[in-house]
């Protein structure tokens, strides 16, 4: 057992870094293979927060059988960064088997939950398995309509996370979920505790962006906390469109979604994003190359208004790549005809 308290600075090195480089060679060497795929493996989550459209209140963990098939496909495909999600994926009695599995074939993996359910043995038995990073959420200091992650709930958690975990710790807090002076005290707690830290924006169920309780400065707000955030490795990739987004209403970009970024529903079947579930709905162990390929260079209509971080992010290593198929009507969303956005730009 470590004696000193993680701080900002550590990294886990995988448990298996000759396989994970040999993966990380070939993902980088063909621009089709997966560099972020996230599992769902329970749908369940013991929290309701107003702006999640994720979760269930009463779905059984998936199968582990299940969830070991998926898992080596996924590796079949060449991905190389498997997070773990939910619901609340805590929640599945056998999460750490899951990260068990992912680990022996040289994949990165990494997780999110509310820490809730997070206890000493649950970080020992992630310890043990191997998980990089988990990224925890925490939007206000009180549960109020918009999140219950709160940090009164959770403190307590996050000092066992800080004495015990061998994986590094991300906190990550949605701007809107608490009005800015709420927030300004939450970002000084959190980076008390000398994690990992970033921020995102509170979106809507279409993935659109809604100020939430931080309301017009917004854009102003955002520059100001993102100053005060230490990112992972993990998250240094695809910075710098929300400050366009929040300027502009729009910042388009070219989404690899459905190839270097595959979202796994609990049912199996892989989805562009949490938002366009059902498209193109595909079993994933029906999932091939050609799908890999199809997806890569097809345009899916809703890029320019995009909020979906870990998409943007596994698709920014392929901007300067073309797309070569035309974009499809999108019905299925909002996003590709307007934005949600109404806030004005920063003077």
């Amino acid at each position: 057992m470590r004696s000193t308290p993680r701080t900002i600075l550590s990294q886990r090195i995988p448990p298996h870094p000759l396989l994970t480089a040999r993966r990380a060679a070939n993902a980088l060497a063909r621009p089709t293979t997966p560099l972020l795929a996230q599992l769902v493996v329970i749908r369940r989550c013991n929290l309701a927060c107003g702006y999640c459209n994720e979760f269930d209140a009463h779905s059984p963990p998936v199968p582990l059988e299940d969830l070991y098939a998926r898992v080596d496909h996924l590796a079949s495909l060449g991905t190389l960064v498997l997070t773990l999600t939910g619901g609340e994926p805590f929640l599945h009695p056998e999460l750490h088997r899951v990260v068990e599995r992912a680990v022996s074939h040289g994949m990165i993996v990494t997780s999110i939950s509310n820490a809730y359910p997070v206890t000493e043995k649950w970080i020992d038995r992630m310890n043990a398995a191997g998980l990089s990073l988990l990224q925890v959420s925490v939007d206000n200091l009180e549960p109020n309509e918009v999140s219950q992650k709160s940090w009164s709930k959770i403190k307590k958690r996050l000092l066992v996370l800080q004495e015990h975990a061998e994986f590094a710790v991300n906190v990550n807090a949605v701007l809107g979920s608490s009005p800015p002076a709420q927030t300004r005290a939450l970002i000084d707690e959190i980076r008390s505790l000398g994690f990992y830290m970033t921020v995102g924006l509170l979106h809507d169920h279409s993935g659109q962006i809604d100020t939430g309780l931080i309301g017009d400065i917004l854009p102003q707000f955002y520059e100001e906390m993102r100053e005060l955030c230490n990112k992972s490795f993990f998250h240094q990739f695809g910075e710098g469109w929300e400050k366009k987004m929040l300027r502009d209403g729009e910042a388009p970009y070219k989404c690899r979604a459905g190839a270097r970024y595959l979202y796994v529903d609990e049912y199996g079947k892989v989805s562009y994003c949490s938002q366009r579930r059902g498209e193109p709905g595909i079993p994933l162990l029906e999932y091939t190359a050609a799908d890999l390929f199809r997806e890569y260079h097809q345009e899916k209509g809703c890029e320019a208004t995009c909020t979906i971080a870990c998409v943007r992010r596994a698709s920014s290593l392929d901007e300067w790549r073309p797309q070569r198929t035309p974009a499809p009507p999108v019905e299925a969303t909002a996003a590709a005809a307007k934005t949600h956005l109404k806030v004005a730009p920063p003077r």
